[in-house]
């Protein structure tokens, strides 16, 4: 099996309140990825409350965003658009934990019935230098034999600099960078 994580790809992040041109140039990409797909897609979306200014990440980046519930918080329409039934995760944090626990027991069921596993993981999203590199490494943690790719086409960071260097160290970490 194979699984796609579409991490962030949310308003806020695209055209809201910490939106860039880049973010937005990758929308295409990443439609035409999950609509070319064949396997398992997984949706992360960043999540804060109310109280974002007073957490350790809103004192680091005070710019309030991804409040749930607001415009900012969803996925993107067009994203929104391709997702089938299964609910996104919802991360308060870069890395989502449930996430690496969702895939190593997936993993583990497969195994159980006599398949293969998860034959590999490719991420894409927003942002590559924040939460895109958070989740691959630690994707790499919860299963170290799964090869882990990023396209770098459907993704995005802060900056271009910042979003080249995120590939650089997912590089020297053993994920692929296509």
């Amino acid at each position: 099996m194979k699984i796609l994580i579409v991490v962030d790809m949310q308003n806020d992040f695209i055209d809201g309140a910490l939106g860039t041109k880049e973010a937005v140039a990758v929308v295409p990409w990443v439609v035409k990825k999950i609509k070319e797909f064949e396997g398992r897609i997984i949706f992360t979306r960043d999540t804060h409350g109310e109280d974002y200014m007073e957490t350790q990440e809103g004192k680091n980046l005070p710019v309030v965003h991804c409040v749930k519930g607001t415009k900012g918080w969803e996925l993107h329409p067009q994203i929104e658009a391709l997702r089938k039934e299964e609910e996104p995760i919802d991360k308060p944090a870069f890395g989502s934990a449930e996430l690496g626990r969702l895939l190593a027991e997936q993993d583990s069921e497969l195994k159980k019935k006599g398949e293969r596993g998860i034959e590999e993981i490719t991420l894409i999203g927003l942002c590559t230098d924040i939460c895109v590199i958070s989740n691959a490494l630690l994707v790499k943690a919860f299963l170290p034999q799964v090869p882990v790719t990023v396209d770098e086409k459907c993704c995005a960071g802060v900056t271009p600099q910042s979003h080249k260097n995120a590939l650089e160290a997912m590089k020297m970490c053993q994920i692929r960078i296509i």
